[in-house]
C-alpha cells in the first residue's frame, strides 16, 4: 500500500497572470501571497522514520516550512511495488512531479529517451560536490536529467557478539565463510541473511564473487555484452561453482529465496543472524535507535571476502551510484519541482544532514561534514571507499537494457534455488544476452 505524506499549505500565492498592482495603490495595501503549489513527489523509502526515508522526509519538511505556500505529497512504496507502479505512472504519462529513478541503463535510459525526465542544467551543481563519474548514468547524449543520492557499495554486516560468543572467525576469504557458516548451523544459528525473493540482491552477490575470482571489473560485463561468454569464462565459471559452494554449505537463512528486503533485515536486527549482505545505504542502522542497544554496540561490516586463488584483492569492490532524483518533463510545476531538488542536493542538506545524522553516505564530497562522532558503519565504509583498488561501476544486472535485467534476475534465483546446474545457468545467461 502506497504511503501518502504532506501538509496543508499555510499561504496563497500570486498567479503568474495577476494584475501588476497599481502604482498608486496605498503604501499599507496589504501584499498579495504567492500562490498555493502541490507538488507530488514518488519515493521508494516506505520507512519515514529511519534511515534514507527519515533523511528525506526531513528535507521536505525543511523546505515546506521555508516555503509554506508550497505542498509537498508523498507517495512511497518499496522498490518492487515501486517499480510496478512507475511502469503505470509512464504507460499513462502520468508521472509525479518528482520520482526516485535508479541511475542505471536497465531502469533510467527508456526514461532519458524518451523525454519523460526534464533536463537539469549542470552549472547549477558546479559546486555541490559531486563525485567525478557520479552523474554519468544519471546523463544520456550529453545532458544531465537526474541526480544520485548516495555512494552504493555492496558489504558484509556483521554481528560482532554473535561470533565472539559463538568462537566463530570472522571471514575474510571464502573457505573461511564456508566454515563460518557450517559452524553457524552447527550452532543452529543463521549464517547469512539475504533477500532473495528481490532477486537483485543475488547478482550482486554473484557479481562479488566474480570479482574476486577474476581481479577484472569487465569480466562480468564482456559477457553481458557479448564480448565473451558466461559458459566458457573461467573466471566466470568458477565463481558460479563458488556461489553453489556458498548455497549447498547454508550460508544463506532458511528459504532465502522467499526472503524480501524486510524480512531479511528483520533477521540480522533481531539478531537472529550474524551477517547481512546488503549495501551501504544501511550504515543508519548503527544509529537508529528503534533497533536494541545491544545490536547497534555490535554491528559491523566486513569487505566481501577474497578467493584462495584468486586474482581480487580485497580492496576491488562492487560500487556505483544508483539511486537519485529526476523531475517529469510534463510536470505543471516542472521549475519549482526543480527548485525542490537542488535544494534537497544542496551541500547543506543532503549530504551533510545525511553524513551527521549518520543515514547515509552521500555522493557528493561529505568530508568537510565529518565531526568525528560517525558511527561505526560509516567510517568502516569510509575506509573501503577511501582504500579501494577498483569499483565496478553499473551492477552487471542493470547493465543492458530492455529485458535483460529480468531475465538475468530469474535465472540467479533459480540458480539459488537449486533448480538449475551451473552449467545450465551458464548458458541461460549467454542466451539472454542482448543480439
Amino acid at each position: 500500500m502506497a504511503m501518502l505524506f504532506g501538509l496543508a499549505a499555510c499561504a496563497a500565492e500570486k498567479a503568474s497572470n495577476s494584475p501588476t498592482p497599481s502604482t498608486t495603490a496605498p503604501e499599507d495595501s496589504p501584499e498579495q501571497q504567492p500562490e498555493t503549489i502541490t507538488i507530488n513527489f514518488f519515493s521508494n523509502l516506505p520507512d519515514r522514520t529511519a534511515g534514507q526515508g527519515l533523511l528525506e522526509q526531513t528535507i521536505l519538511d525543511n523546505y515546506m516550512k521555508e516555503n509554506p505556500h508550497i505542498t509537498i505529497k508523498v507517495e512511497a512504496l518499496q522498490d518492487e511495488p515501486y517499480k510496478q507502479k512507475f511502469q503505470s505512472y509512464v504507460a499513462s504519462n502520468n508521472l509525479p512531479d518528482i520520482f526516485n529513478v535508479w541511475g542505471q541503463p536497465s531502469f533510467f535510459q527508456a526514461v532519458m529517451e524518451k523525454g519523460y525526465a526534464a533536463e537539469l542544467n549542470p552549472d547549477d551543481y558546479k559546486d555541490y560536490g559531486f563525485f567525478e563519474g557520479s552523474t554519468t548514468d544519471f546523463s544520456y547524449n550529453g545532458k544531465l536529467y537526474g541526480l544520485p543520492r548516495n555512494q552504493d557499495m555492496t558489504t558484509v554486516f556483521i554481528n560482532k557478539a554473535i561470533f565472539n560468543d559463538n568462537n566463530v572467525k570472522i571471514p575474510t576469504t571464502y573457505n573461511e565463510l564456508v566454515n563460518a557458516a557450517k559452524a553457524f548451523r552447527a550452532k543452529g544459528i543463521q549464517p547469512l541473511s539475504i533477500n532473495g525473493r528481490d532477486k537483485w540482491i543475488l547478482n550482486l552477490f554473484f557479481q562479488d564473487l566474480v570479482i574476486k575470482v577474476s581481479g577484472n571489473q569487465r569480466t562480468i560485463y564482456d559477457a553481458s555484452t557479448g564480448k565473451t561468454s558466461f559458459a566458457s569464462d573461467p573466471d566466470i565459471r568458477k565463481a558460479a561453482e563458488l556461489f553453489k559452494g556458498l548455497v549447498d554449505a547454508g550460508l544463506f537463512q532458511d528459504s532465502f529465496t522467499s526472503a524480501d528486503y524486510g524480512a531479511a533485515q528483520n533477521l540480522f536486527l533481531q539478531e537472529q543472524a550474524a551477517m547481512f549482505y546488503m549495501g551501504a545505504w544501511e550504515v543508519g542502522m548503527a544509529s537508529n535507535p528503534d533497533n536494541s542497544e545491544h545490536f547497534r554496540q555490535n554491528v559491523a561490516l566486513i569487505p566481501f571476502p577474497t578467493v584462495e586463488g584468486g586474482k581480487g584483492k580485497i580492496t576491488d569492490v562492487c560500487a556505483w551510484n544508483g539511486g537519485g532524483y529526476a523531475v517529469s518533463a510534463s510536470s505543471p510545476v516542472k521549475d519549482e519541482a526543480i527548485k525542490l531538488l537542488n535544494y534537497m542536493m544542496h551541500p547543506d542538506n543532503w549530504p551533510k544532514i545525511g553524513w551527521q545524522q549518520g543515514l547515509v553516505v552521500p555522493g557528493q564530497n561529505y568530508k568537510e561534514y565529518m565531526t568525528g562522532k560517525e558511527n561505526v558503519l560509516q567510517v568502516q565504509l569510509t575506509d573501503i571507499l577511501n582504500t579501494a583498488t577498483s569499483m565496478s561501476g553499473t551492477p552487471w544486472n542493470d547493465f543492458n537494457p530492455g529485458d535483460w535485467k529480468a531475465n538475468v534476475e530469474n535465472l540467479i534465483q533459480e540458480f539459488a534455488a537449486g533448480i538449475t546446474t551451473v552449467d545450465e545457468f551458464l548458458e541461460a545467461l549467454d542466451n539472454v544476452v542482448p543480439k
